[in-house]
């Protein structure tokens, strides 16, 4: 029977949340392009993906291996021949040596593979050390993980490149961790060996870790990548993130992989083991085909990034936007300070009133606001027609 006279008050859903996520703010990249989302003449800028197609060869091996029926279970680390073939590619590009059997993990993703590493890593408070602007998952996946996220602001007087300094005055004795992402996604800066050697030196006086995201590694202009395990003392208090999704063109099938000391790869193994149980069989067939046969089209595509890279950095300088040079990564990050709006503002005013989408830079976090990252991943027609109406859109602020 019912109870008449009661005040029931039902739950709301969310409710049921963990604090901990619901707290958490949606991606502001997705956020913002929510708004793209059915509108029609507009150009974006805002994706981080190639525009290029994953290449033929890639395609036809994994056509190939569905015939011949490979749709099992592969072992939970990767098959053996791609594990292998990650080592000798490492250590013959980037002279960072990993025993193929228990020092490398095949993952969903390097995205897997940065939230394995730190749910392997992270004690409920430990800090973890973030250089800004930066990708914006780092700091969800840290909060998620029970860990502080620390952002360290970096400028553009320095090419957005960690100093010492600044990395030295942010280490408490709760910090653990340092993720660096370089080249960087926003910035497009690099760091090369003189500048990562200042940086050793402090990771070392405070036995810090590592996680080096270097999934655009081949992306490079000018100056070949350095991995900071490649530096003296490094590789083992490091963890190498990377994957296929950037330099071969495979943003959808998910590959990617970490690399480090086999005691911490496998307390990750574990992880993964309990929530993905592999990497995708296909994924893996594509992307042992890419190391062994896509090194030429690889090349291609970052020559093509290289033409783009110099037209927008030009095409900004000239219609009065500073910029300064990207070395890596595909993109471009103007300054918009001179114009008095916040990046918000001017990213959802270029949206609405010159159909140009690009990306707010505050949502990569400190030292992002009164930037723009724009992605050179389009064709050259797209990227000029994108520059006319900026241009426009300037001259009537």
């Amino acid at each position: 029977m019912g109870q008449e006279g009661t005040d029931v008050k039902s739950k709301s859903m969310s409710d049921y949340l963990a604090p901990l996520v619901r707290d958490i703010q949606p991606s502001g990249i997705r956020k913002f392009f929510d708004l793209v989302s059915g509108s029609k003449d507009i150009i974006s800028l805002g994706v981080g993906e190639p525009d290029f197609s994953t290449p033929w060869h890639v395609r036809e091996a994994v056509v190939l291996s569905l015939e011949r029926g490979k749709t099992k279970y592969t072992p939970n680390s990767g098959i053996p021949e791609l594990r292998e073939a990650i080592a000798e590619y490492l250590y013959t590009n980037f002279h960072t040596p990993y025993e193929p059997k228990d020092e490398v993990l095949v993952t969903v993703g390097g995205s897997e593979a940065i939230d394995l590493a730190l749910r392997a890593l992270i004690t409920p408070g430990d800090e973890i050390l973030i250089p800004e602007p930066c990708y914006i998952s780092y700091s969800p996946i840290v909060t998620i993980g029970g860990g502080k996220a620390v952002g360290i602001e970096t400028s553009a007087k320095h090419n957005f490149k960690l100093q010492a300094s600044e990395l030295e005055a942010a280490i408490t004795p709760r910090s653990k961790v340092l993720i660096l992402c370089y080249p960087s996604n926003p910035t497009g800066g690099i760091m090369t060996r003189e500048d990562l050697l200042p940086l050793v030196e402090v990771i070392q006086k405070h036995d810090l870790l590592v996680i080096s995201d270097e999934i655009y590694a081949e992306l490079t202009y000018g100056t070949k990548h350095t991995s900071i395990a490649s530096l003296p003392g490094m590789r083992d208090r490091t963890i190498l993130v990377s994957g296929f999704s950037k330099a071969f063109a495979m943003t959808g099938w998910r590959m990617g992989y970490a690399c480090g000391h086999r005691e911490i790869i496998s307390a990750m193994l574990k992880i993964h083991q309990y929530t993905v149980m592999c990497a995708p069989t296909m994924g893996q067939v594509a992307a042992l085909e890419a190391l062994r046969n896509g090194m030429e089209e690889k090349d291609r595509m970052v020559e093509s990034y290289n033409q783009r890279r110099r037209l927008v950095v030009k095409g900004f300088r000239d219609i009065g936007l500073d910029c300064h040079e990207p070395e890596g990564a595909f993109y471009a990050f103007p300054s918009i300070q001179k114009t008095g709006l916040t990046s918000d503002e001017f990213a959802q005013r270029l949206l609405v009133e010159a159909k140009v989408a690009a990306v707010p830079g505050h949502v990569f976090g400190r030292g992002g606001e009164g930037f723009l990252r724009c992605s050179y991943a389009y064709s050259v027609s797209q990227l000029n027609e994108a520059l006319e109406r900026i241009s426009g859109f300037l001259s009537k602020l």
